[in-house]
């Protein structure tokens, strides 16, 4: 089965809840962070990275500044802006991202070389950290970006400047003799050289992609030795090879370890690899890696990576709430992972998680006008606490308008404003739709095409109506996806209720030969519903998660006041839906009963147990988690609620 991915154009978003933050990603997001990206935000930290092109290209005097990996902020944003042009043209925007491409064009070194930190220190120092260096980590996002804007313009200049780079990698790094036989620290290039392998029709990217891949975990003492940061030498516990998923290798590893952000790139690539040969090897490891991660290492919000130390995985079921690291990179590295593993099977489980991740562990990482960000993401936070504890010091209390390490608001640029590609897929005779936004859809088929104009509110609402705008000469299977929290829905063709159709793999079918204004409608019923996580998960033991379709809600101060430890929800009461009257977003809120515990007022600090001492009944509003942290400052926040029956 080969499976496809429609682009960006096959997609029109016409309303709703993606046509608003696309739009507020092209409207707001990407002028914003070409600002940012040019120091011009008053009271955010300086980024450098443009400044670092023009001294690099010799136009500018000085050194780079800033971190290491600075010019993967400036190829990102060339992606999500790329994005924008591909369905919005904009001269302006199109000029300012050739002026940028020019400055690094000036700076490539005659060998094809392209990496402002490393070129201010010298050619004898390329290739001298593959560990934390990111040399090959900023060559891939830069391929990437470069792919993104040839599709988007036909402009090639870039992509001609990171073919010559990746020439240039492709001579290094290899197995044949007198080749560098190594990888990076930070994968990223591996998923990046099959993306320039498809542009440019160039196998020999695909064979440097495989390269990278197969060696990793195979090199004998790759770690031992300095780095540029002396924290993250090898007598460091937390930063030894599974830290940097060089462990094991690849076909070995069959739990999700290490830095997660390069776990999930890492997982991507690999499934590109079985996406392209038959790798029986490769898709058992890649299987048993999705079902370690998802059900033994994953949030309730599809965030991952519970630890701050090392921005990193533990063991399994080690999930708390308040120190949880779930950084917003990491999120949308698992939405690329997951997309990867429905083209290898479209099962409805890969398309659950992609919309978990959407929805709640990737949107959080923005606020909702597109200005300012979580660069972490835990599911509970009390700012007394955290603003004095260690432990907490990865944790902010309020969104900020940018950070010294940028590397998450530009992901998440370039995730939103490209999040259409993740709603359907093909085959030659088959279409799956995986996820559901209104829009028109222009399906290719092998010998027809079809177009389909989808109409919901979701994720607000589970209603979605899909007609058929043309006519098909033969028997087409439509696969539509059951979210795995829907427990109960209805599907009517042409107004006729279709009578127990059966969910296979997460989908429902309807084969038919198709006519020109053909309805079908599907109705998702959006109950709320009470969440627990599974037992051994110690940090929520008691306690319960709020979840409507596909977002997750939580508690906010604004709303509830202060010591939301001290809410208990009464599960046997019926919730309430209600129209959301403080954030406009045209979303619902949550309204529960439940009880407050009183407060202590005296200074014993041990006492007596009373069972259900001194509850008072309290409404309690919860609002989306992606929500959260939009109306002020240092507010308490908590995702897992306890209960009473």
């Amino acid at each position: 089965m080969h499976m496809r991915t429609p682009t960006l154009k096959d997609v029109k978003l016409t309303e709703g809840f993606w046509k608003s933050r696309t739009d507020m990603i092209a409207e707001s997001l990407i002028p914003y962070q070409w600002d940012a990206l040019n120091n011009r935000i008053p009271g955010a930290p300086e980024s450098h990275a443009v400044e670092n092109f023009r001294i690099a290209a010799g136009e500018a005097e000085g050194r780079p500044e800033g971190i290491i990996f600075h010019d993967s902020d400036i190829a990102k944003w060339i992606e999500a802006a790329s994005y924008v042009l591909s369905v919005r043209p904009n001269a302006e925007l199109e000029a300012i991202i050739d002026e940028l491409i020019r400055l690094i064009a000036k700076s490539q070194k005659s060998d094809g070389y392209v990496n402002t930190y490393f070129i201010a220190e010298g050619d004898e120092h390329r290739w001298s950290d593959l560990k934390m260096g990111h040399e090959l980590y900023c060559a891939g996002h830069m391929m990437e970006a470069a792919v993104a804007y040839f599709k988007a313009t036909g402009k090639r200049k870039l992509l001609e400047v990171m073919c010559r780079f990746a020439d240039y990698i492709g001579e290094v790094f290899g197995p044949n003799e007198g080749q560098n036989h190594s990888y990076g620290g930070h994968p990223e290039i591996e998923l990046a050289l099959y993306r320039l392998a498809d542009a440019t029709k160039n196998r020999r990217y695909e064979e440097l992609a495989e390269y990278f891949i197969n060696i990793r975990g195979t090199v004998e003492n790759y770690h031992i030795g300095e780095t540029a940061d002396p924290g993250m030498n090898h007598d460091n516990k937390w930063f030894r090879e599974d830290y940097f998923l060089a462990h094991e290798p690849v076909r070995g590893m069959r739990t999700a370890d290490g830095h997660a952000v390069r776990a999930v790139y890492l997982y991507t690539a690999m499934t590109d690899l079985a996406l392209r040969q038959t790798d029986d090897a490769m898709v058992e490891a890649l299987g048993a890696l999705w079902r370690n991660l998802t059900r033994r290492r994953m949030y309730i919000t599809a965030g991952i990576g519970p630890q701050g130390r090392g921005e990193r995985f533990t063991v399994d079921y080690d999930l708390p709430s308040d120190t949880g690291y779930t950084e917003t990179c990491a999120a949308v590295g698992l939405v690329f992972w997951a997309w990867r593993m429905t083209l290898l099977n479209p099962a409805g489980e890969y398309g659950d998680v992609i919309e978990r991740a959407l929805f709640n562990g990737a949107l959080s990482g923005m606020s909702l006008d597109g200005t300012k960000y979580f660069y972490v993401n835990p599911l509970e936070i009390n700012p007394a606490i955290a603003e004095y504890r260690y432990d907490h010091d990865h944790v902010k209390t309020a969104r900020v308008p940018w950070f010294d390490c940028a590397c998450c608001p530009t992901n998440i640029a370039r995730l939103v404003s490209s999040v259409s590609q993740y709603f359907f897929s093909r085959t030659d005779k088959e279409i799956w739709l995986h996820q559901y936004a209104s829009g028109e859809y222009g399906i290719e088929l092998e010998e027809e095409s079809l177009n389909l104009i989808v109409k919901t509110d979701y994720p607000w609402d589970g209603r979605i109506r899909i007609f058929l705008m043309s006519s098909s000469s033969s028997h087409l299977p439509l696969h539509l996806r059951i979210p795995a929290w829907c427990e109960d829905f209805t599907l009517a063709l042409n107004g006729e209720i279709l009578s127990n159709p059966g969910i296979e793999n997460g989908f429902v079918t309807i084969e038919r030969l198709w006519e020109k204004n053909d309805e079908i409608e599907l109705v998702l019923k959006m109950s709320v519903l009470f969440i627990r996580a599974h037992g051994d998960v110690v940090e929520t033991a008691g306690k319960i998660a709020v979840q409507r379709g596909p977002l997750i809600y939580c508690l906010e101060e604004q709303d509830n006041g202060p010591g939301l430890h001290r809410i208990l929800i009464d599960i046997e009461s019926e919730p309430t839906v209600l129209p959301d009257d403080t954030l406009l977003e045209g979303g619902r809120i949550v309204v529960l009963d439940g009880f407050r515990e009183e407060k202590d007022t005296d200074e014993i600090l041990y006492r007596p147990y009373e069972k259900n001492r001194g509850l008072k009944p309290c409404r309690i509003r919860a609002i989306p988690y992606f929500q959260w942290g939009n109306r002020g400052q240092n507010q308490e926040m908590r995702v897992w609620i306890r209960s009473i029956k």
